[in-house]
Formats: C-alpha cells, sequence, structure tokens
C-alpha cells in the first residue's frame, strides 16, 4: 500500500470522501501539519510516495526528506512555496488545481465589494451597539469596477458584474485585448484602470506590490479597493493613509500581511474599523471548491503513482514545450517591481 501525505487541513472535509478513494485505490492517507514544520514533518516524509500540500513551505530540505517522494500535488492554485526548481531537478512533478476555487473567490470578491459600498460589516458592529443612523452607501451598478489580473477568477467576477450592470474595466498583460473584451470587460492599461475605476478588484499573484503610495495618490476619490489575491500585492501602511486622508473610501479583504499573524497590520487600527472590511482568508472555503480542490489533486496523485502523466503540471520556467496552460492570473508589472521572466501562478 502507497503512502500519501496530506498537510491541507480541509483536503477530504467536503462532500466526496477522497480519503476512503484513496485506500480504494490501494494507498493510505496519512496526515501532517499544514505549517509544514521539517521538524515535525520529516517523519512523515520519509515513508510518502505522493504529497497532497498545503500553503506551507515545500522546500528542498523537505523533499531531501522524501526518499520516495513521486509527486508534489499542491492543493489550491499559488506555487510560490514551493521550491519548483529543486523539485524538478529531483525529478518530482508539481501539480496544482487550477480554476478549482475560482467560483468561490469571485463569489466572495463579490460579496467584498457590496460589502464595502454598503458599510455592512460596520453597520452590524453599529446596531449591536445601540446606534441605528444611516450612512449612505452606492450601488454596484452603478460603479465602474476595475478588474486587476483577468484570469478565471477574474472572468468570474466579469460574468458576476454584469448582472449588476456594472462598467467593466480589465487589465492583463497576458491577454490580448480583443479577447478581454470577448469575456466581458473592456481593455485598460494599469495606470488608466486606477484613474477609472470606482471599484478596484485585485487578482494576481503574489511576489509584486501594485498599491502603493504613488499608485494611490491617482485614484478618485472615494476609490473602493478589494482584495483576495495576495496581502503583498498592497503597501499596507499607504493605505492605511490614504483611507484616514480620505482618498481612498474603503478596503475590503481576504487576507492581512502574515496572514494569521497579520494582528499587527495597520489597517486593523480601531479608527479605521468602519471602512476596512477583512475575512480570514476563507475566500476558497466553500464545500464544493474544497471537493474540487481535493480531487484534481487527488486525481494527479494516483496518476502519476499509477505510473502515468498528472493533468496540472507546474513548471519552474515558461519553456514552451512544457506549459501547461493559462493560470488563474498574469503577473502585472507593479509599480516598483519587475516582472518576472515568465507568467506566475495566482492564489487560490
Amino acid at each position: 500500500m502507497g503512502v500519501i501525505l496530506a498537510t491541507s487541513r480541509s483536503f477530504s472535509d467536503g462532500d466526496l470522501d477522497l480519503v476512503g478513494r484513496a485506500r480504494a485505490a490501494g494507498h493510505e492517507i496519512i496526515r501532517g501539519p499544514a505549517h509544514h514544520g521539517l521538524t515535525e514533518l520529516a517523519p512523515l516524509l520519509a515513508a510518502a510516495e505522493g504529497w497532497i500540500a498545503g500553503t506551507g513551505p515545500v522546500t528542498d530540505a523537505h523533499l531531501a526528506a522524501a526518499p520516495n517522494l513521486r509527486i508534489v500535488a499542491r492543493y489550491g492554485v499559488g506555487t510560490e512555496a514551493v521550491d519548483l526548481p529543486a523539485a524538478e531537478r529531483r525529478g518530482i512533478p508539481v501539480t496544482n488545481t487550477p480554476g478549482a476555487n475560482a467560483d468561490a473567490v469571485a463569489d466572495h470578491t463579490v460579496g467584498l465589494m457590496l460589502a464595502a459600498l454598503r458599510s455592512i460589516s460596520d453597520g452590524d458592529r453599529r446596531v449591536r451597539a445601540g446606534d441605528w443612523a444611516v450612512r449612505r452607501g452606492r450601488e454596484l451598478g452603478a460603479a465602474t469596477v476595475g478588474i486587476v489580473g483577468f484570469g478565471r477568477i477574474g472572468q468570474g467576477v466579469a460574468r458576476r458584474l454584469s448582472g449588476f450592470g456594472s462598467r467593466i474595466l480589465a487589465t492583463d498583460p497576458y491577454l490580448p485585448r480583443g479577447v478581454i473584451a470577448e469575456r466581458g470587460a473592456e481593455p485598460v492599461a494599469l495606470d488608466a484602470l486606477f484613474h477609472a475605476a470606482d471599484v478596484i478588484t485585485l487578482h494576481a499573484p503574489g511576489g509584486q506590490t501594485l498599491v502603493d503610495a504613488a499608485r494611490l495618490d491617482g485614484i478618485r476619490p472615494g476609490t473602493i479597493l478589494v482584495n483576495t489575491a495576495r496581502p503583498d500585492l498592497v503597501d499596507e501602511a499607504a493605505l492605511a493613509t490614504a483611507l484616514r486622508e480620505g482618498r481612498l473610501g474603503a478596503y475590503a479583504a481576504d487576507t492581512l500581511d502574515g496572514d494569521t499573524a497579520g494582528s499587527a497590520s495597520a489597517l486593523l487600527a480601531p479608527d479605521l474599523s468602519p471602512r476596512v472590511t477583512v475575512t480570514p482568508h476563507l475566500g476558497a472555503q466553500t464545500t464544493q471548491a474544497v471537493d474540487n480542490m481535493g480531487s484534481m489533486s487527488l486525481d494527479d496523485v494516483l496518476a502519476v503513482l499509477d505510473g502515468h502523466a498528472p493533468a496540472h503540471p507546474v513548471f519552474s520556467s515558461p519553456d514552451s514545450s512544457r506549459i501547461a496552460g493559462p493560470s488563474d492570473s498574469s503577473r502585472i508589472a507593479g509599480p516598483s517591481v519587475a516582472r518576472s521572466a515568465g507568467p506566475s501562478v495566482a492564489r487560490s
């Protein structure tokens, strides 16, 4: 019986019994810590032939501790925490689950837009404190929405916004303007989007800063910014300043710098609470997305253990002979960070 290590907390936690499915295929699922601490993980890696990896780091040291490992299946889309060159040198394929949680994140993005435009979180807090004063909001259908990164999630947001009647702008350096137009948005340059949009939503991969003090100087007063992608896309201190000065109307995000250690973020200051809404990295956490990510990652592990090629490989370089297909988001060149050599893979 082969051993498959699963370090994602939610693997097989949806409606599908993926542990039972692995067992029926002749393999045992063992669980490991989601933080991927090597001290705890090393004994488990020593026995593993497949690894369904969560968001923790997958380093060369992890791979060295797994002499029998034949595949790392990233449970989700982002692979920035995986040492892809090290895996490639060791002949270990790495996969991810593109599109598995796109609908879940797109839903959550629109929910955060509405929460920010209508002060929903702040209204709830005030009512519980006995304050029923009405604060006027804005309608999503009357807004120009700019989508930064027009991959699967960005396009899903555009489809949802079409029902509201919003004007939709989008920027993506890896999609031709004609394709963006065909998929429901007006193609624009990044700076033009920041100048024109009432609501801006980020769907680019991490490793770049797209929203800093300089870019915030060019936004329309009262702009709403939504981030369901990565915390390093924004300069949180600059956002806090822009919120206090009234240039930024509200910020709604599914993550902060440091994630669960983000309690020190400048954006959580008490005076900003009426205009800042943060959820605990739950955009991808729906039963359907959990089942999709689990099924896709297990499919790839079982394929490799059975001697077949995985369906969703990720490579360390954009070699044209090995590109698996488009990622969920494209890298957008930020104001301070140079564009990478090839497309990156976005967060799930």
